[in-house]
């Protein structure tokens, strides 16, 4: 487990989808806004986002995504301004193994999460990243989790508790 004091250092969130159902025609250009906080609504998702009230016991009502995978990505495809709203995920974690939450209930900053899946990376990554992107970061997509509890995320540090498995 990575030694720093888990961190949020990005929230993200947009209110269309830029890939979604676009196979075989160019992306969309919904902006990601960067935000200091933000407002989880339980058995919803992100207030604001394109994910919001998507379906019913959605399994990514919320994505998290791993600071250091962004920043060696950013050195293996030689992408200096890569900037990390890329990815598409909503919390940018420093400090936090994502994919040993997957299966499990935390908390964090108050609000509690059911961690469902990796977020994987899909083909849309070598169009935004490069060539062979998508691969790179096979296993280390990030994080999909339905929200248990209302609350607010905001940037900064922040106690993760493991709760149980679900």
């Amino acid at each position: 487990m990575n030694t720093e004091f888990p961190t949020i250092k990005h929230l993200f969130i947009s209110p269309g989808h830029n890939f979604v159902g676009h196979a075989g025609r160019e992306p969309d250009t919904y902006p990601a806004k960067d935000l200091a906080e933000v407002e989880l609504k339980a058995g919803s998702g992100i207030m604001g986002d394109r994910y919001f009230d998507h379906k019913p016991d959605y399994k990514g009502q919320i994505t998290f995504f791993d600071w250091e995978t962004y920043l060696r990505i950013r050195e293996k495809f030689s992408r200096k301004n890569l900037e990390p709203w890329v990815f598409r995920r909503n919390v940018i974690t420093v400090g936090v193994e994502l994919n040993d939450l997957i299966g499990v209930e935390f908390e964090m900053q108050g609000v509690l999460f059911a961690g469902t899946e990796e977020a994987r990376p899909c083909m849309w990554m070598n169009r935004e990243i490069g060539d062979g992107a998508k691969e790179a970061l096979e296993g280390l997509g990030g994080l999909r989790a339905r929200i248990l509890t209302d609350g607010w995320l905001r940037t900064g540090r922040c106690e993760l508790g493991i709760k149980s498995s679900v």
